[in-house]
């Protein structure tokens, strides 16, 4: 039972220092923005090739989308 529990609190422990680095990251970026987030941009997620949906960026391009999160 107390070996779950230890499990558990470093489980948690761990997810909150990973949260916490993110949310450092968003609160150092200029206007909480980062460069090239548009799914068009990763071979993986868009094997075809296709534009964003969002702000029409090619592959190739960088995402040009203007919307605040």
């Amino acid at each position: 039972m107390m070996a779950t529990l230890k499990l558990i609190l470093v489980a948690f422990i761990l997810l909150s220092i990973g949260l916490l680095g993110m949310a450092v990251k968003i609160w150092s970026k200029k206007d909480g923005e980062f460069a090239g987030t548009c799914a068009s941009n990763s071979p993986y997620l868009n094997p075809e090739g296709d534009s964003c949906a969002i702000c029409g960026a090619e592959p190739n391009e960088q995402c040009q989308s203007t919307i605040e999160s």
